[in-house]
């Protein structure tokens, strides 16, 4: 090969690797700068019209859920569990049952972070590191996120909305972490309980004393407890 003909491949090298550095910023320029306003609003309620959902969110409680699925069980229903990726990680067996028992697995973020204070990059972090873990463990792919706290921003909303998500929020909350009492987590979870109502629960003492009766008490207003997924669709 002649010095003419290497100096013509050097250039021709050369602009090619220019052409596929400036790809890759043009790439990252358009990920870092996205417009989150385009990102799709949360969801508060479900269109269906005789069901309603028990959203177990969980980063704790454990010993709280055979019983819970127990009573699930012995009604005849099945809910959605939305799962924190920190609980995941310690408690494979448990996520396993709660699959096994026909139950709905949703994404509850890894760490328990402020999602609205969290970037863009720390946003998706958590969500897809917690979907993979959930995948590796059950073979289920989760599409259906519930922002810890509830506390979301639109930078949150379009990180889940990228990455295949629903952002979920709730119609009725029990608040049965703060609350201890079962009267007060059945009369929250019921009251105002209509078709398409997400009610958000947690795995408690007080929650599993109360839930055999929000269950047969929602029955008796022609409401069935169903998947979020179930609630959602029209």
């Amino acid at each position: 090969m002649t010095g003419n003909e290497k100096f013509v491949r050097r250039v021709v090298a050369n602009c090619i690797l220019g052409a596929v550095i400036i790809a890759v910023f043009g790439v990252s320029f358009a990920f870092l700068s996205r417009d989150v306003s385009t990102a799709d609003a949360p969801i508060y309620k479900g269109g269906s019209s005789d069901k309603v959902s028990l959203m177990v969110n969980v980063y704790w409680g454990t010993e709280y859920i055979q019983p819970m699925l127990d009573i699930f069980a012995e009604n005849g229903v099945t809910t959605t569990f939305f799962v924190g990726g920190m609980w995941v990680r310690d408690n494979e067996e448990t996520l396993k049952k709660i699959c096994a028992a026909g139950h709905e697995i949703a994404n509850h973020g890894y760490f328990h972070k402020d999602h609205k204070k969290l970037n863009y990059e720390r946003n998706r972090e958590e969500i897809e590191v917690t979907h993979k873990l959930v995948e590796s463990i059950t073979g289920v792919s989760m599409n259906l996120f519930a922002p810890p706290s509830g506390s979301f921003g639109d930078t949150a909303i379009k990180a889940a909305e990228d990455l295949g998500y629903k952002t979920i929020m709730w119609s009725l909350d029990t608040i049965d972490w703060r609350d201890k009492d079962s009267e007060l987590i059945f009369s929250r979870a019921t009251e105002k309980a209509e078709g398409g109502s997400l009610i958000l629960m947690h795995p408690t003492e007080a929650t599993v004393n109360a839930l055999n009766r929000i269950i047969r008490t929602l029955a008796n207003k022609q409401l069935k407890v169903a998947k979020v997924s179930e609630v959602l669709a029209v």
